[in-house]
């Protein structure tokens, strides 16, 4: 009995750790001086993301804030069976790209960066950069296109180049808030304070 009840609370403090190394959605989420004030190791990886892809870091911004509202540990809801019973999630998607399994692994085995995880912010915004550049790559689309790159992001590029994204009203109003979100991040960056915690 005192085994058990050991094994349980060490596997509670496991649980509540594992919970706590997250960080907690930025306070000011429309604001990119306030997140990346808060949050200094956001900037560096968006940073890295741009230099390494070309894509600016409000889009990366603006991308994570549609699909994960900023959390890391962001998961489509389940299903319900028989009305209340909890049955299997919609996607695989999870993170704050709210990649799925087999675009993860893709991302993973494409850029030989095998310890990625979706719930860490700077391989997420990497894997957004990636996805950006493999949409130029496969469907001709501008890094400076947040709206169509959305797309390509939701549908794949086999979706996008068929034009899937067309006939979804709903889809076409987010890629024109993540559109949105990204030109004013990317605007509030130019004129963010100087000070301290922005100085590269």
């Amino acid at each position: 009995m005192v085994l058990v009840r050991s094994l349980l609370i060490l596997a509670f403090v496991l649980l509540a750790a594992a919970a706590c190394s997250h960080r907690a959605p930025p306070a000011q989420p429309e604001n990119a001086c306030s997140i990346f004030a808060q949050y200094p190791a956001w900037r560096r990886a968006t940073e890295r993301a741009e230099r390494r892809w070309g894509i600016s870091q409000g889009t990366q911004l603006a991308f994570v804030k549609r699909e994960s509202s900023f959390q890391a540990n962001a998961r489509p809801p389940r299903t319900r069976r028989l009305i209340v019973l909890p049955g299997p999630r919609q996607s695989s998607a999870r993170g704050y790209a709210q990649a799925l399994d087999a675009t993860w692994d893709w991302y993973r085995n494409d850029t030989g960066n095998r310890s990625a995880r979706r719930t860490n912010f700077a391989d997420a915004v990497d894997f957004i950069g990636w996805y950006a550049s493999m949409s130029r790559r496969l469907s001709n689309i501008s890094l400076d296109d947040p709206r169509n790159l959305y797309f390509a992001y939701h549908e794949g590029h086999g979706g996008y180049n068929r034009g899937t994204h067309r006939s979804k009203a709903w889809l076409q109003r987010a890629a024109s808030q993540v559109e949105a979100d990204a030109r004013r991040y990317d605007s509030q960056l130019r004129s963010c304070p100087r000070r301290g915690w922005f100085r590269s």
